[in-house]
């Protein structure tokens, strides 16, 4: 199942792309983008020119465990 999200605390890597980190948050992925322009309240990685949530930073703000 490619589009098979992974649950946040089984989660291994190290950062995540907009469109799941969007869904870990319940946020829509444009609120994610504007996260990133306003660096409010975790701030991304870039990467090739896309967006990179870091997992550590999704869990912190979520209160959750990881692996």
């Amino acid at each position: 199942m490619a589009n098979a999200i992974t649950p946040l605390a089984q989660e291994s890597r190290a950062a995540l792309p907009t469109r799941e980190a969007a869904h870990h948050l319940s946020r829509a992925q444009q609120t994610l983008r504007i996260w990133a322009m306003t660096g409010h309240p975790i701030q991304p990685l870039r990467v090739n020119g896309r967006l990179a949530w870091k997992t550590d930073d999704i869990r912190r703000l979520l209160g959750v465990e990881g692996v």
